[in-house]
């Protein structure tokens, strides 16, 4: 009967975990989302300057900056190239927040911004989502996690039921005298 229970604490732990899936790749997207739209706000005036004077292209106001004998111009480079990066960053984040979910947890689980994972991960506050796709997580993440443990188990457990196998087979066995 304990058994039993623990089962079901497990699958029910693995559901809950699961859940939390779909909550946090929306915390993600909308993290990155606010961060991007941040980004572009403080690129706004050096965007207007380049369109006047290099057709748009940012990386070449950076370069004039640069190239320019003036210290505050050289320092005011290196600011707007941090800017720049960022913003393309940011882009390139949000871009592949808009793709299907598989895409989405596959970018987090692999080439997500590590300082948007850990602010996100800082700011994320667990819930329950009753959406399709929370449950559907939810119920996948419980079996599986069910399924792990108890393979674990079995497989700890295998040396002892040979053992136990072994030992009630010379039992049966007739003596001899």
């Amino acid at each position: 009967m304990v058994r039993s229970y623990l089962r079901l604490a497990l699958f029910a732990l693995g559901l809950l975990l699961g859940v939390q899936v779909p909550g946090f790749i929306d915390d993600y997207a909308k993290r990155v989302e606010a961060h991007r739209l941040e980004s572009e706000q403080s690129l706004s005036g050096f965007r207007d300057t380049a369109k006047r004077f290099f057709d748009g292209d940012l990386p070449r106001l950076v370069a004039h900056y640069r190239g320019s004998s003036d210290p505050v111009m050289q320092s005011d480079a290196r600011s707007v190239g941090l800017l720049v990066e960022r913003s393309a960053l940011l882009e390139r984040e949000s871009l592949a927040m808009q793709g299907p979910w598989y895409r989405q947890v596959w970018h987090l689980a692999t080439g997500a911004d590590e300082q948007l994972l850990q602010e996100t991960h800082a700011a994320y506050r667990y819930q329950v989502l009753l959406a399709p796709e929370a449950i559907a997580w939810g119920i996948a993440c419980a079996l599986f996690l069910a399924w792990v443990v108890e393979s674990i188990v079995l497989l700890l457990a295998l040396p002892f039921r040979r053992r136990e196998r072994r030992v009630v087979s010379e039992r049966q066995q007739p003596r001899m005298r």
